[in-house]
């Protein structure tokens, strides 16, 4: 079993008009297996993630955690296609592993967990498009004055975009 939500989604300071916050924060719940996992994360960090690993394999604590604390910076690879997202180094974290037709979860406690991968990428995209939505009923962000700042986040959504239509 898979199961992915979040709740309490809000900009860092907690107000629906903060136009300048490109990250979503909420409260994320995971069930893998038998496992409950719960962290205050940045939840469109989690959702691009997720995407990733429709077509990509996660390693545990190789990269960057599945429920992350924060996500300082944006920052788009060099033909602004995907982006990188740096933070800290809290949060928790899982593999994905790509197995014929399915998918293997593998928890820091080494229990596993096989999904069907229909059945991880219905989950996936009922998590992306729930924070996907959030953005959309909240005022627009406000572009950053800077260009590399501003590319990071434009490219964060056409990655997200392109991997979510893909």
């Amino acid at each position: 079993m898979f199961k992915i939500d979040a709740s309490d989604m809000s900009w860092l300071d907690g107000k629906i008009d903060n136009c300048e916050d490109l990250c979503l924060h909420g409260h994320a719940v995971a069930f893998i297996g038998s496992k409950k996992l719960e962290y205050d994360a940045t939840i469109s960090a989690t959702a691009l993630y997720l995407l990733k690993s429709l077509t990509e394999n996660h390693i545990i604590n190789e990269d960057n955690q599945m429920l992350p604390c924060c996500g300082f910076f944006l920052i788009a690879d060099d033909k602004s296609e995907n982006v990188i997202i740096v933070g800290c180094r809290n949060g928790i974290d899982w593999s994905i592993i790509h197995s014929g037709e399915n998918i293997k979860l593998i928890l820091e406690d080494g229990s596993e967990t096989i999904v069907s991968f229909e059945e991880y990428k219905k989950e996936v995209f009922q998590f992306a498009d729930k924070v996907e939505a959030f953005y959309k009923a909240s005022p627009p962000r406000k572009l950053p004055k800077d260009e590399f700042d501003r590319n990071g986040y434009i490219t964060f959504w056409k990655e997200w975009h392109r991997r979510r239509t893909e």
